[in-house]
């Protein structure tokens, strides 16, 4: 049967406005898929991707599962004889995804463009600028409290029981929700038409067993960066550092925040208990350390990162500000976060309390538009590998 085909002209210009602005160099040669080292033999991407978006088809692409399978190695944008860059088109498509399966698009817009960073950082610096006040006249008495000792306690100033937790467990409810109803909305647009009969192996697995397969030999492993190839090691070691610092920051968060609650219900009905997470800890508390090494991990992590994009030829493969925009936050929440340490430690606070300030901003940005940035894929492509696992894709 014949069908027609309608170009979507306003998606290609979207489209190459995002980063695919080279698809209309691609002649088909089909050198991509072949030099591809993870692309499937059956149907395989990106030849089909960059002829669909040269034809405008919107839907054909943004429901294409295997935009989420490409771990952007730049392989075939390297071998492309006439610089289509089809690793940066893929890229491209995902970055449309976050905006098309996310509730608030406009977020995701904001994302593309400097000319929206001031009403990203705007939104948090304003928060907290208020709370400063209002604890600066009501709780703690001073704009740059010192406390008993000549010590600096950012808790002082900002308490944790009325302006840290209270905003981020707001944050991290907000953000748990719109990624159900991103992951939803994901799941729903990559389902085919009509039924699919599995056979053979494990055709017999569940969702729950191909979900833990990937976190296993994915997400935890980085295999696939590996199976990119060799010359790709800085990306692999690059992506791992930048995971497990955030997994070690996460957990020194979680036993703060748990010691912290601990404390405080069980000082509501008269049992007093000491709270071995206390802040600020001393040198000897083994969360200390374990926040130490996320920090350098962090920092590992951002600098190779940040080394290979900008050692990336551009006329194979180009960055564009939504890829700046998340590696400039990390960066900010790490640079942030060291010196808000150090200058406590050096006791000065008319500096520690505003750098403690620009953490706060920082951290705010990373976590409140984390399903609309490129930090996102850990859950959406987690969930789009999980659903061609159990596809048999």
């Amino acid at each position: 049967m014949a069908q027609r085909i309608e170009p979507d002209l306003q998606f290609i210009k979207e489209l190459q406005e995002v980063g695919g602005e080279s698809l209309k160099k691609c002649y088909q040669c089909a050198t991509c898929s072949v030099a591809c080292p993870i692309s499937p033999s059956a149907n395989p991407y990106p030849r089909k991707e960059m002829v669909w978006a040269q034809w405008g088809l919107r839907d054909k692409l943004l429901n294409n599962p295997d935009i989420w399978l490409c771990h952007n190695c730049g392989t075939c944008s390297d071998l492309c004889p006439r610089g289509a860059k089809p690793g940066d088109l893929l890229a491209a498509l995902r970055n449309m995804a976050y905006q098309r399966i996310n509730p608030l698009p406009c977020i995701g817009k904001w994302m593309t463009s400097a000319k929206y960073l001031p009403i990203l950082a705007g939104i948090p610096a304003l928060l907290y600028l208020v709370l400063w006040i209002i604890s600066a006249n009501f709780v703690a008495g001073s704009a740059f409290p010192v406390a008993e000792g000549g010590k600096i306690v950012y808790g002082e100033l900002f308490y944790e029981l009325y302006f840290i937790d209270p905003v981020f467990v707001t944050l991290a409810v907000i953000v748990a929700g719109v990624f159900f109803v991103g992951v939803r909305n994901l799941i729903a647009s990559l389902k085919p038409e009509g039924q699919v009969l599995k056979l053979g192996p494990g055709a017999d697995k569940s969702w729950v067993c191909c979900l833990i397969d990937v976190i296993k030999e994915e997400v935890l492993t980085h295999k696939k960066f590996q199976d990119c190839g060799a010359d790709k090691a800085d990306r692999k070691i690059g992506h791992m550092a930048l995971f497990y610092g955030f997994v070690c920051l996460a957990v020194v968060t979680g036993l703060l925040a748990a010691g912290f609650w601990t404390q405080m219900i069980l000082g509501w009905v008269g049992i007093h208990v000491h709270n071995p997470f206390h802040t600020p800890m001393s040198f000897a508390n083994p969360n200390k350390w374990l926040a130490i090494v996320g920090a350098v991990l962090l920092l590992t992590g951002l600098v190779l990162l940040t080394v290979r994009r900008l050692s990336l030829d551009p006329k194979k493969s180009a960055s564009n500000y939504y890829d700046w925009y998340l590696l400039g936050v990390i960066w900010a929440v790490a640079v942030t976060g060291v010196l808000s340490m150090l200058l406590r430690l050096s006791g000065v606070a008319t500096l520690a309390f505003p750098m403690y300030y620009l953490h706060l901003i920082a951290v705010f940005m990373l976590f409140a538009y984390l399903p609309w940035s490129k930090l996102g894929h850990l859950v959406y492509r987690t969930a789009a590998l999980t659903y061609v696992r159990y596809m048999g894709r």
